[in-house]
């Protein structure tokens, strides 16, 4: 049985769709823990309801970036997982942390990688004429937003599109992805090589 523990900011959408399929799907693994940089993440009260255990490391209360990330890994390493989920996680972890957890530690973008790392990306797509907008999950490293590609979505862009519509449609099929991500990572159906994922069954890596 795999261990994951997943790590949110805020209201943790895509940390209740890889909680809700583990356990409707009956995957081989358990969400052991979701833990928190935000005393106000909403996440936390929906986790802790489902029986879930949760833990604050508070990005505030620490003088450094590495000391921080001390903290937030001694939180991760007391639930001894096999994978650690970023779900919506809004803060840029150092090359240390990233690679104590390599090979298995998932990030999910609202872009199709490697266009608009980083933040506004809906803004930015629309400004740059994009006609197709998406999501990755991918495995971080130490270099923000990439990393090898585990699986996108491909969203179209409609007239008049604005960004909130655009995040909610791209939202939409994060909730399908990522789930989908890691019950391959659990099921040991990813196989990582030059920097490149394939899932092992040849299911679709593309959700269109």
């Amino acid at each position: 049985m795999k261990r994951i523990v997943i790590l949110i900011s805020g209201r943790g959408s895509n940390m209740e769709a890889v909680q809700q399929r583990c356990a409707e799907q009956g995957w081989p693994a358990q969400v052991v823990a979701v833990i928190a940089n935000r005393p106000q993440a909403a996440g936390l009260a929906w986790a802790a309801a489902q029986g879930i255990a949760t833990a604050l490391v508070d990005h505030k209360a620490h003088a450094s970036r590495e000391a921080f990330d001390d903290a937030l890994a001694a939180a991760i390493d007391a639930h001894r997982p096999d994978l650690v989920v970023l779900a919506g996680f809004m803060r840029v972890l150092g090359a240390r942390f990233v690679q104590r957890y390599a090979g298995r530690l998932l990030n999910i973008h609202p872009s199709l990688l490697p266009a608009f790392p980083g933040l506004h990306t809906h803004r930015r797509a629309l400004e740059a004429g994009c006609k197709a907008v998406g999501a990755t999950v991918h495995f971080v490293t130490s270099e923000l937003d990439h990393g090898p590609i585990v699986m996108q979505s491909v969203v179209p862009v409609r007239p008049g599109d604005d960004e909130d519509m655009l995040a909610a449609r791209v939202l939409a099929t994060e909730h399908v992805i990522y789930p989908l991500a890691v019950r391959w990572f659990v099921e040991g159906k990813l196989k990582v090589a030059d920097g490149l994922v394939t899932q092992t069954d040849g299911a679709s890596q593309v959700l269109i």
